[in-house]
């Protein structure tokens, strides 16, 4: 069956295409930022080119715990083996230099042998036994059907060194194992901070704020918040600083910089002489490039290990004009915390000039906070006379049902009021 034709002419239809291609604007999407700090705390940062390999082996430890999971189990299972068969080997030939392997022939064939009581290796017949042996001592496991005598010096000097090698083996294994699983990133996974971080107005000036939490009920003992701004700088010698990182002081009411994180805190940045967002603006932010990185630090209460907890703010991640919402609260006696609203945000009368315009004209602050009460109290009246129209609106159709449902009354009369009325 042939296939049939349009009724639009093919002509037609790639015109028609050709012309929508070319009226529609084609935008280039922008290029995503290559962030320092990733959300999750992970660093942005491949190391190419490293010829000095060897110093990665020179701490062993470090590098075994460094190791992905599947790498550490195969090394772990490898060494108890490669240990375990080591030794059978030389259980194995200790054995036959010394013989035992033709007194087992003799005693298998049932032949009688003089030597029955020289040998030093009971049991072993392979070197499959060898093996089995080179566990039972390694592990030390006796079950008894193969052991060894004095007859030989050698065998005893084989099993004091197994001994310590399998005692060094086990340290370095399991005390890796225990490393890995204890690692302080682990306890840092129920570190908690906010996507977004924002700037409003806090006591007259502005404030870069954002909110960390902790999710377990045990502390981190001497928690301490430390933010770092990076951002690429050119010297006026001309030296290009691809990652130029500037410390950047919080604000906090103690010396020691160590916040109480029993509940979800928000961490405030003032935004003064001292800070690189000074001469920031909002709409400048879009354009500047730089990066907000937030470390912290802290002891774990129930195991003592150090902890750090990171992330990053870009630009594009920081609202202007918005503050957190209040998320705790007092109910019967004790303090509730509602991690859903951990992120929420809401929009508040913020200049949008920046902190070096604000503080040379304080005015400016004046009047947006008296532009935004004037807004609030618009829209409240707007608020009020809606609801007052609502409620008309709800009354007078209430009246109209109720004038529909009027029963219309009914007059009774007596005879002779109806023959007064006939008579007139």
């Amino acid at each position: 069956m042939l296939a049939r034709k349009s009724i639009i002419p093919e002509e037609y239809v790639l015109a028609r295409i050709a012309a929508e291609n070319l009226r529609k604007p084609r935008i280039r999407d922008r290029l995503r930022k290559a962030r320092f700090v990733a959300k999750n705390g992970a660093c942005n940062v491949a190391h190419k080119n490293i010829r000095e390999q060897g110093r990665f082996l020179q701490d062993v430890f470090t590098t075994l715990v460094d190791l992905k999971w599947r790498h550490t189990l195969v090394i772990f299972t490898m060494s108890f083996l490669c240990s375990w068969l080591l030794f059978a080997m030389m259980w194995w030939l200790v054995a036959f230099a010394h013989g035992d392997m033709d007194i087992r022939e003799n005693i298998m064939r049932r032949e009688p042998s003089s030597h029955n009581n020289d040998h030093f290796f009971l049991s072993s017949r392979s070197f499959t036994a060898a093996f089995l042996f080179s566990i039972e001592v390694q592990v030390t496991i006796g079950f008894g059907g193969r052991m060894m005598t004095e007859e030989c010096p050698l065998a005893i000097t084989l099993l004091i060194m197994q001994n310590i090698v399998g005692l060094i083996v086990n340290a370095v294994m399991l005390g890796c194992i225990f490393m890995k699983t204890a690692q302080s990133h682990r306890r840092a996974e129920t570190l908690i901070f906010s996507r977004h971080a924002v700037i409003a107005v806090r006591n007259g000036k502005l404030c870069l704020m954002f909110r960390v939490g902790d999710l377990r009920k045990s502390m981190i003992i001497s928690a301490s918040v430390r933010i770092q701004v990076i951002r690429k700088t050119v010297t006026p010698e001309g030296e290009v600083i691809p990652i130029h990182q500037i410390d950047v002081p919080v604000d906090n009411s103690m010396d020691n910089n160590n916040i109480f994180l029993v509940a979800p805190l928000i961490v405030c940045h003032v935004i003064d002489k001292r800070s690189p967002l000074y001469d920031v603006s909002a709409s400048d932010l879009s354009t500047q490039d730089l990066e907000v990185i937030v470390i912290l630090e802290g002891v774990v209460e129930t195991t003592g290990i150090t902890t750090q907890a990171r992330t990053s703010y870009i630009t594009e991640e920081i609202l202007w004009g918005h503050r957190f919402v209040s998320i705790v609260s007092e109910e019967e006696g004790i303090y509730s915390v509602d991690y859903s609203k951990f992120g929420n945000t809401t929009k508040v009368a913020t200049p949008r000039c920046s902190a070096r315009e604000l503080d040379e004209k304080p005015s400016i602050l004046i009047q947006t906070l008296q532009k935004s009460e004037l807004s609030h109290q618009n829209s409240l009246r707007k608020r009020n006379s809606m609801r007052r129209n609502n409620s008309m609106r709800r009354t007078n159709s209430m009246r109209r049902n109720n004038s529909g449902l009027i029963i219309p009354k009914v007059q009774f009369m007596t005879p002779e009021q109806n023959k007064s009325s006939g008579e007139t």
